[in-house]
Order: structure tokens, then C-alpha cells, then sequence
């Protein structure tokens, strides 16, 4: 195997090690009475919170519709569930939402941690049918990968 194939092979190893304990982590902060999957408020004063560089998170979700379905089918499930007037909901940031051909939707939200399950809860009751979901952890790497290129351009 190259140099360059082993190189390749430890990022993505470095890059799934840092998402798992990054989710370990978040999973860990739960308090408890979170798991139960009833609708219930979310914490006071949360609805509104604000994130702050200490608080918020980015939450990136793969919507993958099932292409099994014609798109209209599954448009009319969703508007029938009431995910467009479920999500996003106030106070939580899209940073960005793209097509994803071949997958379906990619959303990337900025939110305060403390509203991540009133997040997940929307999908459950919204979204699920349609799509099928998977969340990310995700960070900001702009800077740092512009900075690198930058510094091995020699600039």
C-alpha cells in the first residue's frame, strides 16, 4: 500500500474517532430524564435561547428520501406530518440546507445544546416516512483548512 493510501486511511480513522467522541460526549451531557421519548417542553427559557460560542453546537442531518415513492407522494406525507410548519423551528439557525442528488436533503443547523432533543423529536414525529435520518456532529474547519493551504502555498 502507498504512502499516500495509509495517510488517507489514518485521516478518515482520525476524522470518525473525533465524530464518535464527539457524539460519546453529547450523549454522555444528557441528563436523564431526556431519554424518555414523550412530548414535553423544552427547558425553561430554552425555546428562546440564543447560542452562544459556548453553547451551540452544529448539527448536520442527512434527510434520505426513500426512492421507492414519487416525489410528490413524499412531499404530501411531509406537508400531511406538518414538518414545514415543525421545522426549522424559531431560534434555531440553518447555516445551510442543500440537494443532495441521489441521497435527498442536507441540512446543517446552529442551535443551543440544550434544544438538541426538541430538534430530534421534529424528525421523529415530522420527517420519518419520508426520510430517513442521520445526524452529525459537525465543526468549522474553514479557518483551519484555508490556514493550512495557505501555509503550504508558502503565502
Amino acid at each position: 500500500m502507498g504512502r499516500a493510501k495509509r495517510s488517507c486511511k489514518a485521516e478518515v480513522w482520525v476524522i470518525r474517532s473525533l465524530l464518535i467522541a464527539a457524539m460519546i460526549a453529547a450523549v454522555l451531557s444528557f441528563d436523564s430524564r431526556a431519554w424518555a421519548q414523550t412530548a414535553s417542553p423544552s427547558p425553561a427559557g430554552s425555546e428562546n435561547a440564543t447560542p452562544t460560542p459556548d453553547t451551540a453546537i452544529l448539527l448536520t442531518i442527512f434527510l434520505k428520501h426513500d426512492q421507492s415513492r414519487p416525489l410528490g407522494e413524499l412531499n404530501a406525507q411531509l406537508e400531511r406530518q406538518g414538518f414545514y410548519k415543525a421545522f426549522p423551528p424559531p431560534g434555531v439557525e440553518v447555516v445551510s440546507w442543500y440537494v443532495m442528488m441521489g441521497i435527498g436533503q442536507v441540512v446543517t443547523l446552529r442551535l443551543p445544546a440544550s434544544r438538541l432533543r426538541e430538534v430530534n423529536r421534529i424528525f421523529e414525529t415530522t420527517a420519518w416516512g419520508s426520510y430517513r435520518t442521520e445526524f452529525y456532529a459537525t465543526y468549522d474547519y474553514k479557518q483551519v483548512g484555508i490556514a493550512n493551504h495557505d501555509k503550504a502555498q508558502g503565502k
